[in-house]
């Protein structure tokens, strides 16, 4: 089954910059992606919803993240980005993409990539 591969996550200091890319495994030849986004776990802390966009391109953000986030998506490589700026120390955390999959023979399921470590130093 289709699965998520994410990519870019890092060590940067308080007010620098990060992109995330999640990217599906493979070609959307027989399945298409619905809604994807970003969730994000803090040490001790619940996993959270950081950013979500539909297949039109309809996007909602954490309070958090609004206005230093920006969630895209590029629907002929199934990949979803987060360019994340003026990163904060609270911003630490794993970062976990998903992806809502149709199969067009009916199945649907979600899909969750590995997981990126983000690390924001003060």
């Amino acid at each position: 089954q289709v699965q998520l591969v994410e990519s870019g996550g890092g060590l940067v200091q308080a007010g620098g910059s990060l992109r995330l890319s999640c990217a599906a495994s493979e070609a959307g030849s027989s399945f298409m992606i619905n809604s994807m986004g970003w969730y994000r776990q803090a040490p001790e802390k619940q996993r959270e919803l950081v950013a979500g966009i539909t297949s039109v391109r309809r996007t909602n953000y954490a309070d958090a993240v609004e206005g230093r986030f920006t969630i895209s998506r590029d629907n002929a490589k199934n990949t979803v980005y987060l360019q994340m700026n003026s990163l904060l120390p609270e911003d630490t955390g794993v970062y976990y993409c998903y992806g809502d999959i149709t199969y067009y023979s009916g199945r649907t399921y979600t899909a969750w990539g590995q997981g990126t470590q983000v690390t924001v130093s003060s």
